[in-house]
């Protein structure tokens, strides 16, 4: 094992964590958004009680997805300084842009919603929580254009070694940067709904108050809206991934050689006549190219070298990131059904629920490493190696070091996390806000 083995653990370490609060923070922000503005129009305390609770577990997350994601930058100089000379010409503005405008405004507005009850009219304070989530949807937007130009370099010309970019729009409305954002967004709502769904699914286990029931049924219709989004910005993915990461989409289904109406496999030995080249250029005798095929057409463009991901990662992540985003929306879809008409929530349905709660968390986490060690070897497809891109002057002890410093503490920072999450999701929305003077309606989000 060598500096780059353990700089690329580092980073996908420290990544995979840190996404674990980026699409609950997400999702999350807008739900609390919906749940401020139900009682804005309404008047229900109850809906008031809503968004405090779950806006506190909102802020909780918040917090900690800003604390590890400083580590994020630390390690582009750290441990990969080629690559930060490389790509630096070209990722300064979209995440100079995310810095100072979406960061900016997120933060600044959360701390005007935080400190502005009872301080600003309810209209401005609303607004507020609104340009929080927002800011938070467009700093996912522009670190993902990012991404997406890892992926698929455009708008750019390498001079003296170095990327340079001569096309901001090009970068910003990057083809691959327009599926994957509404991919990765809706998938946020999935996470936050199902965290919703689980939270909801604890109380409705314990108390039958109609505020509950509420906020699972708005919970439910909003992981089951977004799952259908995720399919079809999926679907749109894989076509780019036909056309622009060929390899990527061989090593998902473990083809190896180019084959005209390339079969899906849904697991080693099953198969469905047809169907990748359905799905991949939406024709069922689409040749797909396969793994060794591609191997030699890359060493005869770009050298000698291995050009083939980690196969048995990216084949098996593609999978449980399918299986368990699809359990997750249709367990949405039926509790939808099953509590149709005002009809009461099955104790079975709130305890899978809660159960639940790691499938969406799990299927993004499982995207993720299919999107980004599916791009291996390269760190910019078809410009920079992985191999060329870890800092020259940085040893092995020093990365062993480092990681073995942020492994301890994003440790005790999970801990932290799921401490302060549990401890107040016990407490409960009394803990939040006094009951009302007078009785009111019940809470009717979705019937």
């Amino acid at each position: 094992m060598d500096a780059l083995d353990l700089a690329r653990w580092q980073f996908g370490v420290t990544t995979v964590y840190h996404f674990l609060f980026v699409p609950l923070t997400i999702g999350l922000g807008i739900f609390v958004a919906g749940l401020q503005t139900a009682w804005h129009r309404t008047g229900n305390e109850q809906y008031l009680k809503l968004t405090k609770f779950f806006g506190k577990l909102f802020l909780i997350n918040f917090a900690m997805g800003v604390v590890t994601g400083i580590v994020q930058e630390f390690q582009f100089g750290m441990n990969w300084s080629e690559y930060s000379t490389f790509v630096g010409d070209v990722f300064g503005a979209p995440l100079a842009m995310e810095a100072l405008l979406a960061f900016f405004m997120e933060s600044t507005f959360l701390g005007l919603w935080i400190f502005g009850w009872d301080r600003l009219p309810k209209r401005v304070h609303l607004a507020t929580i609104w340009a929080a989530a927002i800011g938070s949807n467009l700093s996912a937007y522009f670190i993902l254009a990012a991404n997406a130009w890892m992926k698929h370099p455009v708008g750019y010309e390498v001079v003296d070694g170095r990327a340079r970019m001569t096309d901001l729009w090009a970068v910003l409305t990057n083809s691959t940067a327009l599926a994957q954002v509404p991919h990765v967004i809706a998938g946020s709502f999935v996470v936050a709904g199902g965290f919703v769904l689980a939270v909801s699914g604890y109380w409705l286990l314990r108390t039958r108050a109609g505020m509950w029931r509420s906020a699972a049924r708005a919970a439910l219709l909003v992981t089951a809206l977004a799952g259908a989004v995720v399919a079809i910005t999926g679907d749109h993915s894989a076509r780019l991934m036909y056309e622009q990461q060929p390899m990527k989409l061989a090593s998902a289904e473990g083809l190896e050689h180019d084959t005209q109406g390339a079969a899906f496999s849904v697991v080693p030995g099953i198969e469905i006549p047809n169907l990748l080249s359905l799905l991949s250029d939406h024709d069922a005798d689409a040749t797909v190219q396969g793994t060794e095929d591609l191997q030699r057409r890359f060493e005869a463009e770009f050298g000698p070298g291995d050009y083939r991901p980690d196969q048995n990662v990216v084949f098996w992540s593609f999978r449980v990131m399918i299986v368990f985003g699809m359990t997750t929306v249709g367990l949405s879809v039926l509790g939808l059904w099953l509590t149709r008409r005002r009809r009461p929530f099955p104790a079975w349905l709130s305890r899978a629920l809660l159960l639940a709660l790691p499938l969406p968390l799990v299927a993004v986490i499982a995207g993720w490493l299919l999107s980004e060690i599916g791009r291996q070897p390269w760190t910019v497809t078809g410009e920079l190696l992985t191999a060329a891109s870890v800092s020259p002057g940085v040893s092995l002890a020093e990365v062993a070091i480092s990681l073995t410093i942020f492994t301890l503490l994003y440790g005790a920072l999970a801990v932290t996390e799921v401490v302060l999450l549990a401890r107040h999701v016990r407490k409960g929305v009394e803990e939040q806000a006094p009951a009302p003077a007078a009785e009111t309606r019940e809470p009717s989000l979705m019937y």
